[in-house]
């Protein structure tokens, strides 16, 4: 037994090496974050559809999600990423459809040196007075719902988000096609305004530092906040998938925000747990930096996404995500999004551009 275990692990290591190149023996530059959330643009699984609150999807779709009820992007909207490249799925295993309560092997090894790299990266100092600015490449979806996929060009987005602890109306900002549109929650008509606190749906770097770093924990919050969260727009029972709903959210958690590297390491951790989770060899993100994906592909909706990563340094490059099968809006192969994070950083005041500073 232990022979074939050894045989096993070493085939598995074989594997992982065709894929990957050999880890950097240097460490990431500490500016650079493996986070980003898009927010704002919640998916609801409709008769195998994906649906939105917003006619245009996803506000923050590459960061933080705030959420799509009370959301008030007055013209604003969120993201729908766009993909590119195919897509080459695993083997099957010689046991047929997974049970596994884990992902694939492949899998897991990669995201435990992400982990590690991730890890690494700069601690930071955050105040509640300051900004998370994330400047991206992205492409979005902009065809009518459940109607045929319609891209749009690569455009670049600037979105600075609030740390204060909150409860907070004033949100952020978003920058895009040359206008700049606010970030508010919370304000119904007629009524008092009611702010949105630092949470799941508005992931401060101080709250995201609060989150457990110990992977199966970790796990129990996501699934806790996640139930919280669907109840309170009364998400049928029969719409909820909790593997997909988990590494949605951790994508979601990877997007458009500034991540401490506890709390990045925890969830990449986290994310090697959940069943379904594969290893895209190569894909290609909006800037078209090809990298190696960590993906999952969600059978009622009939997509993949993809986490994708530098194959040399296991930075996030971004994500991007395409039908498995035949759908309302394409066929098999049609490209649904893709983005690509440009630029992260800590910023005093709205409108700051880092690159534009000393």
């Amino acid at each position: 037994m232990n022979d074939r275990t050894s045989g096993s692990e070493r085939a598995e290591r074989e594997e992982l090496a065709r894929l990957l190149p050999a880890p950097a023996e240097r460490d990431l530059p500490p500016g650079r974050h493996l986070h980003h959330k898009d927010t704002l643009m919640r998916l609801i699984d409709q008769d195998g559809d994906r649906v939105t609150a917003d006619p245009r999807p996803r506000l923050l779709r590459p960061a933080v999600l705030l959420p799509a009820a009370g959301l008030a992007l007055g013209g604003m909207l969120l993201t729908t990423l766009a993909v590119t490249g195919q897509d080459r799925a695993p083997a099957p295993s010689a046991a047929g459809t997974s049970s596994h309560a884990t992902a694939p092997r492949g899998a897991a090894v990669l995201l435990d040196r992400i982990a590690a790299v991730a890890e690494k990266s700069g601690e930071q100092t955050v105040t509640g007075h300051q900004f998370v600015y994330v400047k991206t490449l992205q492409t979005e979806n902009d065809g009518h719902f459940r109607g045929p996929a319609k891209l749009t060009k690569p455009r670049e987005r600037e979105v600075w988000m609030s740390q204060k602890a909150g409860p907070v109306i004033d949100v952020g900002l978003i920058h895009e096609d040359g206008s700049y549109f606010p970030i508010k929650v919370g304000v119904p008509d007629g009524q008092p305004a009611v702010g949105y606190p630092a949470g799941l749906n508005r992931p401060t770097y101080t709250w995201l530092a609060s989150l457990p770093t110990d992977p199966d924990a970790l796990l129990r919050r996501l699934a806790t906040e996640i139930t919280r969260d669907q109840d309170s727009r009364d998400t049928p029972a029969k719409d909820r998938d909790q593997a997909q709903d988990t590494f949605d959210t951790i994508g979601e958690l990877l997007r458009e925000t500034v991540m401490p590297p506890r709390t990045a390491a925890a969830l990449y951790k986290a994310a090697a747990k959940i069943p379904g989770v594969t290893v895209d060899s190569d894909a290609a993100d909006a800037a078209g930096r090809h990298g190696i994906g960590v993906a999952r592909d969600n059978t009622r909706t009939g997509e993949r996404t993809a986490w994708i990563f530098d194959s040399t340094t296991l930075e996030y490059l971004g994500e991007r995500s395409y039908l498995i099968r035949d759908t309302s809006m394409g066929k098999k192969g049609t490209l649904i999004h893709v983005s690509a994070v440009l630029e992260r950083a800590v910023v005093d005041t709205l409108r700051e551009e880092p690159s534009t500073t000393t």
